[in-house]
């Protein structure tokens, strides 16, 4: 997770300053708990959605058939997604348990796994969703290219490869984080640090923005960009007007989830650059007040695991088709346990 989030207790809590400190201490947690129950419900349905498409091998286009093979390969990278999500979320309560106890009381080495988890889910997000860009791409310029580079086994490969980088660059998460106190605090008053010297915490933040958060946008705003610009022409030229429709509609959506994603980090990956650079900022040890806005980048943040079921569901019909059917056979699989059991 971002270095802002997984600094939170320090970033949001300062024992001089009781009068916020309350608010942060019990607003938090409620937004929290309410991030944590929307996000695993919906990341939940979208898995045994996109899971569903890929045993049933089904595809449309219009309303013809589609290959299963082309299909399930940018389902493969959404399902990698909330998975990475569902995964970040399960980091969520020990962050928010910090912020309302206002110290770490989790242990040196939980405060090492916990950051080196949410680290890694975070890159890994990031990285799925420029392998994602780069899949609609080819789907949608390249399509006979895609039916042969993105069957559902080359791309689930491609999706777990994508965690070895993300973990490379969690790594000094787990080496260098470290449980201590800070003479603001009671002796009691331990917090989950990242580094002991600022230059270092410097030199990785600025590393862990420019590969996991400004590559990836990057990458996805040349992809996107590149896929419009096709689309512009063959609407021009008059083309396979429902195929273009069709790509047209699907890209829009993937193009939303990156737009979502780099506007919930953008406030968090800022507020922790200008930290970085602030030789006594909370991310190496102090513990400062950052007002309102730190709320709000790290609450920016924490809503980036919960948007991308929301953006399903408002922006693609046929998501909310598959929706409507698992609730109805929800529903058929209740009456008959109920049938069952009054015979």
């Amino acid at each position: 997770m971002m270095l802002l989030l997984n600094s939170s207790e320090d970033l949001l809590g300062n024992g001089s300053n009781t009068g916020h400190g309350d608010v942060e201490r019990v607003l938090v947690p409620v937004l929290d708990a309410l991030i944590l129950v929307l996000g695993v419900s919906g990341h939940t349905m979208v898995m045994m959605i996109l899971c569903g498409r890929r045993r049933s091998g089904v595809r449309h286009i219009g309303q013809s058939r589609q290959s299963p093979m082309t299909g399930t390969g940018t389902d493969v990278l959404l399902v990698a997604l909330s998975a990475a999500d569902l995964l970040l979320l399960s980091m969520l309560p020990f962050h928010t348990v910090a912020i309302a106890m206002q110290r770490w009381p989790f242990g040196d080495s939980m405060c090492r796994l916990v950051s080196f988890l949410g680290s890694a889910c975070s890159s890994a997000s990031a990285f799925t969703l420029a392998a994602l860009a780069a899949s609609r791409y080819l789907t949608v310029v390249w399509p006979a290219r895609a039916f042969c580079l993105l069957s559902p086994r080359r791309v689930s490969i491609a999706a777990v490869l994508l965690w070895v980088p993300a973990c490379c660059l969690a790594t000094p998460q787990l080496v260098f984080r470290f449980v201590g106190a800070t003479p603001p605090r009671a002796s009691d008053g331990l917090a989950c640090f990242s580094f002991l010297s600022h230059r270092d915490q410097l030199i990785y933040g600025l590393f862990h923005f420019l590969l996991a958060f400004l590559l990836p946008l990057v990458t996805i705003a040349v992809a996107y960009g590149s896929i419009y610009r096709f689309l512009w022409r063959s609407q021009r030229a008059g083309r396979a007007p429902q195929v273009e429709r069709y790509h047209s509609k699907v890209t829009q959506t993937s193009a939303m989830l990156v737009l979502a994603f780099a506007l919930c980090w953008l406030p968090s990956y800022g507020l922790t650059l200008a930290l970085l650079v602030d030789e006594h900022s909370g991310t190496t040890g102090t513990s400062p007040r950052y007002g309102p806005f730190g709320v709000f980048a790290r609450l920016m943040a924490t809503s980036s695991m919960v948007i991308n079921p929301i953006l399903y569901v408002l922006m693609s019909q046929k998501f909310r088709q598959d929706l409507l059917r698992l609730f109805k056979r929800d529903e058929q699989g209740t009456s008959v346990a109920v049938a069952m059991e009054a015979a």
